[in-house]
This record gives C-alpha cells, sequence and structure tokens, in this order.
C-alpha cells in the first residue's frame, strides 16, 4: 500500500514534492519550487503526515532514494534528493532545464 502511494504521485511530466509542513526545509522547497509557473496538475506537495503509515513511506524513502528525510523531491520519475539538493540544482541553472523538460513549465 505505502509504495502504490507514492509512485501514485509520481508522474514522468509533474514534480511531486513530500513534505511535513512542520519542516523548515519542506516549507523552502515549498517557496522556492512556487516561483516558476507551473502548468495546472504539475507541481504537488504531498504532505505525509495526514498518512497512516508515515513511517513506512519514510522507510520506502530510505530503500528506493538513500534517504527517509523530507522533503523527497521527485521531477519527473527521478527523485533529485531533497532541499539541497533542489537548491543546487537552481544555483546551476539546472532546475528550470529539468522542470522544462519534462513539461512542467
Amino acid at each position: 500500500m505505502t509504495r502504490e502511494f507514492v509512485q501514485s504521485k509520481i508522474k514522468p511530466d509533474k514534480v511531486a514534492v513530500f513534505i511535513k509542513p512542520t519542516c523548515p526545509y519542506c516549507r523552502n522547497a515549498i517557496k522556492l519550487l512556487n516561483k516558476y509557473s507551473f502548468k495546472k496538475g504539475h507541481l504537488e506537495f504531498i504532505d505525509i503526515t495526514t498518512q497512516d503509515d508515515m513511517d513506512g513511506i519514510q522507510d520506502y524513502f530510505q530503500q528506493t532514494t538513500g534517504a527517509r528525510t523530507v522533503p523527497r523531491v521527485y521531477i519527473g520519475e527521478v527523485c533529485i534528493g531533497g532541499y539541497s539538493d533542489l537548491v543546487a540544482l537552481e544555483e546551476q541553472g539546472k532546475l528550470s532545464q529539468k522542470l522544462t523538460q519534462i513539461g512542467a513549465l
């Protein structure tokens, strides 16, 4: 069920960000991504604290991405990591390019 939940949110033309609303890194990721003009439905923030199996979701992230921390940022079907990875892409000028490549902008 956990795997299915996570996989249902990840799409080739979408950015999916798994968050906890109280997490400062999550809030910063939201601010950074909200600077972009996404096509409707191509950016989703998923609050894992509303799920019954939050720990299971984070365990799944550990198994599939190597980290269980949030935010977990998927650009298309690829997890790029967390907030620091998102910032690094932005600073390198690669974030906009990746978002355009998947058709999210």
